[in-house]
């Protein structure tokens, strides 16, 4: 984001955010007019695509400094959608999913097609592919999977449009069936609790005979990527677990790699 377009998304949203705050509080609703609104009282241009500024503070940008001075109980405020049009700011304990950056790396033989790698459009599209290629799901989970749709995007009750990474359908052992949601994160884009939520929301919604696994993929480096699933505990979003696995040649996996996995219970 340009420093321009940030001043512009920051100057609007602090604005609409102060116009319903008030101390206390939890749960500011707006709604999608008030950008417009908002605009045209600041006298500037807004641009094409309104749903970007929602989009920057959900994913890429923090909220602005004077929002975040408001929250209590060592929370801090995300948007939500809450229906079609309309948002909520809300205090969450967890914001945003950021890589254990202790936890052990396995390596996995890459399978990733050469073709694919050198095509491949922009790093979120390369994960999905060297997610899917290298069956990464399947070994995360321990369940088999198969990939449903790209991008799949719909509306659910009481949130509004939502838009997944990529939906994948699988079985296990026992014949239990599942569907798993997948979001990706490449660039500086970063796994946002709020997007998830909507996962299993939407899973709920469209898929209420099968179990939800909830997924996040993101790039720790171009090989090396982190996987976590969430679940609801408590009505919250926890993470259940995460592995980092690196894509390498079949020569990079030593013998003393081998002895440690094989040490490893679960």
């Amino acid at each position: 984001m340009s420093k321009n377009k940030k001043n512009r998304y920051t100057q609007l949203i602090e604005d609409i955010f102060f116009q319903y705050y008030s101390k206390s509080k939890t749960r500011v609703e707006f709604l999608r007019v008030d950008l417009e609104k908002t605009a045209k009282k600041l006298k500037m241009d807004l641009p094409k695509n309104l749903g970007d500024i929602i989009y920057s503070f959900k994913f890429r940008s923090p909220l602005p400094k004077s929002i975040c001075d408001t929250s209590i109980d060592d929370k801090e405020w995300v948007i939500k959608n809450i229906g079609r049009a309309q948002y909520a700011f809300e205090l969450v304990k967890v914001a945003r999913i950021i890589p254990d950056e202790i936890l052990m790396t396995i390596k996995i033989p890459d399978a990733t097609p050469n073709i694919v790698d050198n095509y491949a459009l922009n790093d979120e599209q390369a994960l999905l592919a060297k997610v899917r290629y290298n069956r990464l799901l399947d070994i995360f989970t321990g369940v088999t999977c198969y990939s449903l749709q790209n991008h799949l995007r719909t509306t659910v009750p009481d949130i509004g449009q939502v838009e997944t990474d990529e939906i994948y359908v699988g079985v296990d052992k026992f014949g239990r069936q599942f569907v798993l949601p997948v979001q990706a994160k490449g660039g500086s884009d970063e796994i946002a609790i709020v997007q998830i939520e909507q996962d299993i929301l939407l899973c709920k919604h469209k898929y209420p005979k099968l179990i939800c696994r909830s997924i996040a993929v993101q790039f720790i480096d171009s090989n090396k990527i982190c996987m976590f699933e969430f679940i609801i505990s408590d009505n919250e979003i926890k993470k259940l677990y995460e592995r980092h696995y690196e894509l390498v040649s079949s020569s990079d996996i030593s013998d003393e790699d081998l002895l440690n996995y094989n040490k490893i219970n679960s």
